[in-house]
């Protein structure tokens, strides 16, 4: 894209040309060097230090989805942050939570905002909620060359689908494959323990507060097993986020409510240290 050299106070011509409804489409045609994919790195040896986002799940109940991570950002065996945020609306009905190379992750988020954004301004309605999910696949895609040198960036996407009238969950591979999946899941480094925690404590009858709950003891599963999750953090009153999507639109629960549910759990793990049991069958 040519510079305006003269300041006449006028957008260059790229910006008064009708064209595609996709701002990224709009970005790799005027400015690829601009593109997160589109930026060549120096030949490195061995693993590149870069603070990693660790742990996020999803779960649906009936009128929404839960979708929530912890604070904790590490680079190799260090903590290199103890309240990053992990989790971001996407747009009024959806939100994406990171997982991965943290600066690459935000800067994509930031970008898939501005992708959706841009989309409602030309067309004059929102994106499906699984156009979405495809535009973010493609998204993380264009990252794969970054992937190979350990660079990954590996999303979960959650939203309410308005045309459907429940909540979604969608998971990325980081070639940008996609899945749908049902009920719950979990990516990042405590995934594992994360997702076992959900297998037994989920139920698709939950209320909006149970499954926070669930949501905040899946996170402390996770924080008990992997060193690279942060669980709640009493003393510097660091708490998970929590964030929730239902038909009224994106909600993030304030440090109170969320520090309500995490005191509560943690007060049931002075009584049972491994968390809510299920009867055997």
């Amino acid at each position: 894209m040519e510079a305006n050299t003269r300041d006449t106070g006028r957008l260059p011509a790229a910006f008064l040309t009708p064209g595609s409804s996709s701002f990224m489409d709009f970005l790799s045609s005027h400015a690829p060097e601009q593109m997160p994919g589109s930026r060549p790195l120096p030949p490195v040896q061995g693993a590149i230090e870069a603070p990693h986002g660790t742990t996020i799940l999803a779960a649906a109940f009936p009128g929404g989805v839960v979708i929530a991570g912890d604070r904790r950002a590490t680079m190799g065996n260090v903590i290199a942050q103890r309240d990053i945020e992990k989790v971001f609306p996407a747009d009024e009905f959806s939100a994406v939570g990171i997982a991965g190379t943290a600066g690459l992750a935000v800067e994509m988020t930031k970008l898939f905002q501005l992708e959706l954004e841009h989309f409602e301004k030309v067309e004059g309605s929102q994106l499906s909620l699984e156009g979405k999910a495809n535009r973010l696949s493609t998204m993380i895609r264009g990252n794969l060359g970054m992937a190979l040198q350990g660079l990954a960036v590996v999303p979960l996407f959650a939203g309410y689908d308005v045309d459907r009238a429940k909540g979604r969950i969608f998971s990325y591979d980081v070639t940008g494959g996609r899945s749908e999946e049902v009920g719950f899941t979990a990516v990042g480094s405590g995934s594992v323990f994360a997702r076992g925690a959900l297998k037994k404590m989920y139920r698709d009858d939950l209320t909006e507060q149970q499954a926070c709950t669930v949501a905040v003891q899946a996170l402390y599963d996770a924080a008990d097993d992997d060193s690279a999750t942060g669980g709640p953090d009493m003393t510097r009153r660091i708490y998970p986020t929590v964030t929730v999507i239902n038909d009224e639109g994106f909600k993030k629960l304030t440090d109170a409510e969320v520090s309500e549910i995490a005191r509560a759990v943690h007060e049931g793990r002075l009584q049972l240290p491994n968390g809510p049991q299920a009867p055997a069958l």
